[in-house]
């Protein structure tokens, strides 16, 4: 085993179990580490302190045990996975009739840092996002399988040809790890009840934003009776359930056509029966222009401003033109429900972001409530990091 030597005092975060070594806490190494190899890390007095997958990035180790005597093969991936399958139980999504799709391991949030993997029926999703969760991608696969068994689960997919730092210099291509029936035709599942095609060959993520299932069942709380503006629409889940939720009129904006007929394929299976338009454009642009008062329910969730800290500044002023241009034109009495996914951007730091935005406007606002991913994205205690999704729902006045 490779052995990684901290500087001394660099434990300290390690004591607290957060799952992240960077490379400047890093004084030495005995071997020579290839990028994704299991490896040891020990004190600058000696003692060992974690074991995790080794990066060339500025996270130099992902942590996976601090447990000296857990060996990282294939009952520990086992393990792994049949935990993480256990809360999904207890949460009552691995046996639901009405939600046919969940996050079964969220990375940190469930031990497993750099892995991502999505359940589409019976069809499981996996993106790695090291180098060292791809290269033991059929283990993982197998781990799947033993732990769904042979009627729960009848593929594995990967797509981690979008995910795989580029510096690896690793040559991945999307594609089934395993199928027990071949079908190119991507499934129909449910969430809530209502229906969606999820493509995850083509589609962005895995193939759907399994995170606003909460929230999009919020809007469905709010739609009734009122004109619905759905920015940055993607596959329209939110406009589905705006439709679903009583609605008198949908109109869902994106500024790529493909994302428009995900959408549109989605809006059909719904079935509605008042007005829905799909409308490709740039989405800050719409709201700018659109007439004053022409929806009193609307929906900004933009994809992540700022991926880095270096572009956070940016991002900030991103969330706080597109927050100001929605309340600006909002009627009194319309409700908003803005977004922000940039891991970057703290709670806080989007909160004022949009206190700003309604200052801006010169609208009086309220909270009327504050939102976050679902349980199936749950968060490491000891990695507040993972806590990515901020939303807040306004009253605008």
């Amino acid at each position: 085993m490779i052995r990684l030597t901290l500087r001394r005092g660099k434990e300290e975060s390690l004591l607290r179990r957060h799952p992240w070594i960077f490379s400047g806490a890093i004084y030495g190494t005995d071997g020579t580490p290839e990028e994704g190899d299991v490896v040891d890390v020990h004190t600058a007095e000696g003692r060992f302190i974690a074991r995790g997958h080794c990066g060339i990035g500025s996270i130099a180790v992902r942590v996976l045990t601090f447990d000296e005597n857990e060996p990282i093969d294939r009952t520990f991936w086992r393990r792994r996975i049949a935990e993480a399958y256990a809360v999904r139980q207890a949460l009552g999504l691995t046996d639901s009739e009405d939600t046919t799709c969940y996050r079964l391991v969220h990375g940190e949030g469930d031990n497993l840092p750099g892995l991502v993997i999505d359940i589409y029926g019976t069809t499981a999703v996996m993106q790695a996002h090291s180098v060292g969760m791809y290269l033991v991608r059929n283990e993982i696969a197998e781990a799947l399988k033993t732990v769904y068994g042979p009627e729960k689960l009848t593929a594995v997919y990967d797509k981690s040809e979008g995910t795989i730092p580029p510096k690896s210099g690793i040559e991945t291509h999307d594609g089934y790890l395993w199928q027990s029936h071949p079908s190119n035709d991507s499934p129909i599942v449910k969430e809530n009840g209502n229906r969606f095609r999820a493509d995850w060959e083509e589609g962005q993520k895995t193939g759907f934003f399994i995170d606003q299932r909460e929230n999009r069942a919020l809007v469905a709380r709010y739609a009734r009776e009122r004109r619905v503006l759905n920015t940055f629409c993607y596959t329209g889940g939110f406009s589905v359930y705006a439709l679903q939720g009583g609605a008198v009129s949908v109109d869902s904006v994106d500024s790529s056509e493909k994302a428009v007929r995900l959408c549109s394929e989605n809006i059909a299976l719904a079935n509605p029966t008042v007005p829905h338009r799909e409308i490709v454009a740039d989405a800050l642009e719409f709201v700018r222009e659109m007439p004053s008062e022409a929806y009193d329910l609307v929906i900004l969730d933009p994809p992540a401003f700022a991926k880095h800290r270096k572009v956070l500044g940016n991002a900030l002023q991103g969330y706080r033109r597109l927050n100001a241009a929605a309340i600006a034109k909002m009627p009194a009495g319309g409700i908003l429900f803005t977004f922000s996914c940039s891991q970057a951007v703290s709670r806080e730091q989007f909160r004022t972001a949009v206190f700003s935005a309604a200052a801006t406007a010169g609208r009086r606002v309220r909270i009327l409530h504050q939102l976050t991913q679902p349980a199936d994205h749950p968060v490491n205690i000891y990695h507040p990091e993972g806590e990515y999704l901020k939303g807040l729902v306004l009253y605008i006045e």
